[in-house]
């Protein structure tokens, strides 16, 4: 009777090393099991929207064919450029692989349950900033690209890998900015209080914005269309994995799919109420035992679905307009949306007039911190007007006419040893 009041982090505690060996076991095979199934799925799906077959040779109805890759792909030839840095090399496609598969653990997949006998939760550990570790393990995959991109000693996987890190570093941005109204909300970063704070309501319409935000910038995050820039064959080849084959490309492919699946985790956890079923209250029996599982997987695989589904309908952005969207949009948007949830909050805790006043002086604190910027600038009289500093040319600056093109050049004289113009033909002025 002693544990019927136990947490889920004191219930993971309790759990036995057997049975932790069992959760690390079918959390490292979830992703390589979804990536499977996910490759399959997808490029049946995109053929059915643009109206061909997709794959249909291997297996019932084709849907063998990522297995047939999976075991081709460690038997072909592996190709390892003059140029490259081998250690490096070797090294990036496990910086992209491992972190992706390790951030599972923090996820909880169900309530408690009864395993052989023992209860326990479905999560591997449930940490105080399960967030956080998530978030962190999703953005170390990065390096690896970059690392692939840069020792691959080719110029078109080393631009696709700055792009990658352009691309992360600013849509891990508004990603984590989408985050902060949530753990506003919940009032802690860990994901199974984050899971129990949705028992009253799911925050994908309590907090619309940071979904959405949150929505785009997972997309972003991914590398996948319409924001697949790094790999955008059309400019650059295969971008950071051009000259990867046999099983290191491969991990580049478990990686891709391994971190869609974390970013749906993590928002069906955030935004979809993560194992609940909707519209009952946690006690209900579509919420206890093993029936949860189900309803988190399908949330799952819906926003799986999406992502096939913007491939096969999107172009592709140019990069311009993906990092204007990303710095020129959503963070600004992000900024005023985490504003109004504090202040909401606030009115909540200590009133509407603390609020006000606190708005008050703010608004007039604005306008006479830019009166005396102003003044001081004014009060500069040594900025000249060239721009301050600046390596900008000054303003009477002459630029020489330039010929128009297609205008007759004037023929020059070719004078000889005696100073006499020398006669056409002619090799030492000499006639």
């Amino acid at each position: 009777m002693m544990q019927e009041h136990l947490s889920r982090a004191e219930l993971l505690a309790n759990d036995p090393w057997w049975l932790i060996l069992i959760k690390t076991v079918v959390i490292l095979l979830i992703g390589p099991i979804l990536t499977i199934f996910l490759i399959v799925w997808e490029r049946k799906a995109i053929g059915r929207m643009q109206n061909r077959p997709g794959p249909n040779r291997v297996g019932p109805g084709g849907y063998l064919q990522s297995l047939a890759d999976a075991l081709k792909l460690p038997f072909k030839e592996q190709i390892i450029p003059d140029s490259a840095d081998r250690k490096v090399y070797f090294l990036a496609p496990v910086l992209s692989a491992v972190p992706a598969l390790i951030a599972l653990a923090a996820i909880p997949f169900g309530p408690e349950v009864s395993i052989f006998g023992h209860r326990t939760v479905l999560q591997l550990v449930d940490l105080p900033v399960g967030v956080l570790v998530i978030l962190a393990c999703s953005s170390v995959g990065v390096y690896g690209i970059v690392l692939a991109g840069w020792s691959s000693g080719s110029p078109y996987p080393l631009l696709g890998g700055l792009r990658s890190a352009a691309q992360v570093i600013s849509y891990e941005i508004a990603m984590g900015l989408s985050l902060v109204a949530v753990v506003l909300y919940a009032h802690s970063l860990s994901t199974g209080d984050i899971v129990n704070a949705q028992q009253h309501g799911w925050f994908f319409y309590l907090l619309l914005p940071s979904f959405v935000i949150y929505m785009i910038s997972m997309v972003g995050e991914t590398n996948r269309a319409p924001f697949d820039l790094p790999e955008a064959e059309s400019e650059l080849v295969g971008g950071f994995h051009t000259e990867y084959s046999s099983m290191k490309f491969a991990m580049f492919f478990l990686a891709e799919y391994v971190n869609m699946v974390i970013v749906s985790a993590f928002a069906t956890t955030l935004f979809l109420g993560g194992w609940l079923f909707p519209f009952v209250s946690a006690n209900s029996s579509l919420n206890q035992g093993w029936l949860p599982l189900i309803w988190f997987f399908a949330k799952l695989f819906l926003l799986l679905f999406g992502f096939i589904w913007l491939r096969a309908t999107l172009p592709r952005l140019r990069y311009d307009q993906f990092m204007k969207l990303g710095w020129k949009v959503l963070v600004p948007v992000n900024l005023v949306w985490i504003v109004a949830v504090v202040s909401f909050r606030a009115i909540d805790n200590v009133g509407l007039r603390v609020v006000v006043a606190v708005a008050i002086v703010v608004i007039l604190a604005i306008p006479l911190a830019l009166s005396v910027d102003s003044k001081q600038v004014a009060d500069e009289d040594s900025v000249p007007i060239t721009g301050g500093g600046y390596p900008l040319p000054p303003l009477d600056l002459k630029v020489p006419p330039v010929p128009e093109r297609g205008a007759p050049k004037k023929k020059r004289r070719r004078v000889g040893t005696s100073g006499e113009p020398a006669q056409i033909g002619s090799s030492d002025g000499n006639v």
